[in-house]
């Protein structure tokens, strides 16, 4: 593979969705929200497709403040028919969510129509054509992907920072958080809200389907091999970078191997993330399931001797 300037940007573009999608990431895990991630990034394409029929242009403005707003709608329905509906709340999320993406889904076919669209890159999204759309800034042709999402990503970072000990305690337990005076409700609005801009953000990069490998995979597997937050955070980070250089290097080198052209990276992206929380679980030196079972064998063996003895 002959590595430019526009790979480059492309790794660079996927490194920062990634990053900016496992920090509020993260927080779902550990609240045990995976799926709220799922339901708002399926969820985001009715905001979109109203943003296409209503100004018949793919306005990003236009796209992004509709799709945010059905992401914070979607949370929000889903609280109330979890709450008022009397099920569980994953249940409530794919009622939700699943109804929203039906009803975007075939409003995107519909505004396809009118508008140059195509309802295969809203799902995977078009990576390999970011670094054509730039934007000069002192100089540099900067892809606008990069900058849009950077810019959320230094928000997420900076609210994270600003409120690392309220989101902390209410990750782990809502009731010492209310104690506390930093109400849970506002900051499960607020982590939706942060959940739900970032995936608008990052939806013209890597699709509204891969968004959701992105949000939880990275922390996922940081979990697996640290139990502490700011390790957690940073190693996430750290994957989601390591899965944005592998998966477009492996989407542009392996099919080569079988005789195929290059692949989506995006979806390689999501699958190099895969196999890297495949690693973490095999072999992560605390939860990894080798380490656990050779644990295991040598606790048996260790035992073995002294049950003879008192025989």
């Amino acid at each position: 593979m002959n590595w430019t300037s526009f790979d480059s940007w492309i790794v660079a573009v996927g490194a920062v969705s990634a990053v900016a999608c496992a920090l509020p990431g993260c927080f779902l895990v550990l609240r045990k929200m995976s799926m709220m991630g799922d339901a708002i990034s399926h969820a985001v394409l009715p905001g979109i497709a109203v943003a296409f029929l209503m100004t018949g242009t793919r306005s990003s403005i236009s796209m992004f403040v509709a799709a945010a707003i059905t992401g914070i709608l979607t949370a929000v329905f889903t609280q109330w028919v979890s709450r008022f509906g009397r099920v569980d709340r994953g249940a409530a999320m794919g009622i939700v969510f699943t109804t929203l993406f039906a009803v975007g889904l075939l409003m995107i076919v519909r505004a396809a129509d009118h508008v140059d669209l195509d309802p295969g890159c809203v799902l995977y999204g078009a990576m390999e054509m970011t670094p054509l759309d730039t934007r000069n800034i002192f100089g540099w042709n900067i892809p606008r992907a990069v900058l849009s999402i950077g810019v959320v990503l230094l928000v997420n970072l900076l609210l994270i920072l600003a409120l690392f000990k309220e989101l902390r305690i209410s990750a782990f337990d809502t009731s010492l958080s209310d104690t506390l005076g930093f109400s849970s409700r506002f900051l499960h609005y607020l982590l939706m809200t942060i959940v739900a801009v970032t995936t608008v953000a990052a939806f013209e990069a890597v699709g509204s389907i891969i968004v959701i490998a992105m949000l939880i995979v990275p922390p996922a597997t940081a979990l697996l091999l640290t139990h502490r937050l700011v390790p957690m955070l940073i190693v996430a980070s750290l994957v989601g970078v390591l899965s944005a250089f592998l998966g477009h290097y492996s989407a542009n080198t392996i099919p080569g191997w079988f005789g195929y052209d290059s692949t989506s990276t995006s979806g390689m992206m999501a699958t190099v993330a895969g196999l890297l929380f495949t690693i973490a679980w095999l072999f992560s030196p605390s939860e990894g399931l080798i380490v656990r079972r050779f644990r295991n064998r040598e606790g048996n063996e260790l035992e073995e001797p002294a049950e003879l003895t008192s025989t």
